[in-house]
């Protein structure tokens, strides 16, 4: 027997506390046993409607437990589970349905319409509906009420595909990255290490499941150690501070633009959020002025690093480290290595000096689904990743992110890195919300660029945040230019666009 498999581990976990909560989503909890249940019933759906071992199976629609139930059912019959990003159009949709080659395609009510609008291009050979049938769409419910032979549990190969997950497209079109049995297997064991989830863990899940933060850094992990998972449909601060207090959750993953929605929302000030032990926080760096007001009620922030193409994490920070390394990712997981190499190629080891990260280990993506050019340019022969993420080590050896590489600004010959600026601007009262791009300069090659969303009611001048961040900051990481606007762009996990706002710095005077 191997436990590998994302289909058999769950089994084997329902085997084993069957009567345990596993899952709730909008106040109905499945137990491990019902959950399992309703796997193995969706399961032979998908056997009936002809999905053979290695087809892939395209899910696409909100937040719910039964994205669970489909992903795991796909993992049962042997295929490969394709989750889509619920916000794209159907052209986006169809560019992703059409890449994996997905013989099936799974929808929410929400979601069949664009897909209608693209569907007469795509290869899919049937289309389900959660819930009842509709135009040109089988009913699941439907489906799961007929009588369909029960199929044994697929035996799959622990290296191929379980997941493509396409990234989140901060800069173009997505890439698909391949993650197998043994890439989720391997992840869910590192997190396990690293955060010590157990069976009494209570995780909130709010970011989107189609990403792998929202997948792979608590849901999945804890559902392995036998906890228990409350899904929302989407993020919304009032209803994330309800649930802290109704079901006593422990563990949440937020990325940074989630932790500060939370805490201007009016509750936060008199929330009981006694239960919770770690907040894990990812897809950017955190600015410190959050780190240490959710430090201030008590809750310690793990700034982890990873990407999709490690199925996450592959820096850990300790929450004993949280307040004495305050701005560190960690070091490396134990399932994982880590490195820096300069901008030759060269290994790294000098402290406080910048690299790129590299990740070698049985988390790392094995490649790109159809893109052989791509998989040869992030992974070397040797099984290094370059994951275009530069950071520095202290002298104990902790990592600091410093930005992405396509982030950097380059002014006047020195490197600037935009999240260490951010960071500092976050400190200005006036200031809610900030980035910081770079932007084409005759003078200095780039300039860098302040984008900042404001408090209510307030004014803010180019001089005065110069004046205010150059207590902090050398001259030449400071704005030569801000911009205000209502809101920054961003994509669905959280994540600044920063390359519509230099496309809007190029071209707007």
């Amino acid at each position: 027997m191997n436990s590998i498999g994302l289909a058999t581990w769950l089994r084997r976990r329902a085997e084993r506390d069957g009567d345990r909560s596993a899952v709730t989503f909008a106040g109905e909890t499945l137990s491990f046993s019902a959950l399992q249940r309703d796997v193995e019933a969706f399961a032979d759906v998908l056997a009936a409607c002809g999905i053979q071992p290695g087809e892939r199976v395209a899910y696409v629609g909100f937040n719910h437990s039964r994205f669970l139930v489909a992903l795991f059912a796909t993992a049962r019959v042997g295929a490969i589970f394709v989750p889509l990003n619920f916000r794209f159009t159907g052209t986006e949709l169809a560019h992703n349905i059409e890449d994996s080659g997905a013989a099936l395609l799974i929808a929410d009510d929400a979601h069949t319409a664009p897909v209608d609008e693209v569907r007469d291009g795509l290869g899919v050979q049937r289309f389900l509906r959660l819930g009842g049938g509709a135009d040109g769409w089988d009913g699941v419910d439907d489906l799961l009420a007929g009588t369909h032979p029960h199929i044994d549990e697929a035996v799959v190969d622990v290296d191929s595909p379980a997941l493509i997950l396409y990234t989140s497209g901060t800069t173009g079109r997505p890439k698909g990255a391949i993650l197998t049995h043994r890439n989720l297997w391997t992840s869910n064991v590192n997190w396990m290490l690293a955060v010590n989830y157990n069976a009494e863990h209570v995780a909130l899940t709010c970011a989107p499941l189609f990403h792998s933060g929202g997948m792979c850094v608590m849901t999945l992990p804890v559902l392995m150690a036998g906890g228990h998972v409350i899904v929302h449909e989407h993020f919304d601060a009032a209803l994330f501070h309800d649930d802290i207090e109704k079901y006593r959750v422990t563990s949440l993953f937020m990325v940074p633009a989630m932790m500060l929605f939370a805490s201007r929302h009016e509750r936060f000030a008199a929330a009981d959020l006694s239960s919770v032990r770690i907040i894990v926080a990812g897809a950017a760096p955190v600015p410190e002025p959050m780190l240490r007001l959710y430090g201030a009620r008590g809750i310690p922030v793990s700034q982890c690093w990873g990407l999709t193409e490690t199925a996450t994490g592959a820096t850990f920070l300790g929450t004993d480290r949280a307040l004495d390394k305050l701005g560190s990712c960690g070091t490396a997981g134990m399932l994982n290595e880590v490195r820096l190499i300069d901008f030759d190629g060269d290994l790294l080891t000098t402290p406080g000096v910048h690299g790129e990260l590299c990740v070698r280990g049985d988390t790392v993506t094995p490649g790109y689904w159809n893109m052989p050019e791509a998989t040869a340019a992030a992974l070397g022969a040797d099984g290094w990743l370059r994951t275009g993420d530069v950071a520095y080590q202290d002298e104990d050896g902790y990592f600091y992110i410093a930005d992405r590489l396509k982030d950097m600004i380059i002014s006047g010959g020195e490197n600037v890195y935009p999240a260490e600026v951010e960071s500092v601007l976050y400190g200005h009262p006036s200031i809610t919300e900030v980035a910081v791009i770079g932007a084409p300069d005759e003078r200095w090659g780039e300039r860098v660029v302040a984008v900042a969303v404001l408090a209510e009611g307030a004014d803010l001048e180019l001089e005065e945040l110069r004046e205010f961040a150059g207590a902090e900051l050398a001259r030449y990481k400071l704005p030569l230019e801000l911009r205000i606007v209502d809101v920054l762009p961003r994509n669905t996990t959280g994540k600044v666009l920063k390359h519509e706002l230099r496309a809007r710095a190029t071209t707007e005077v």
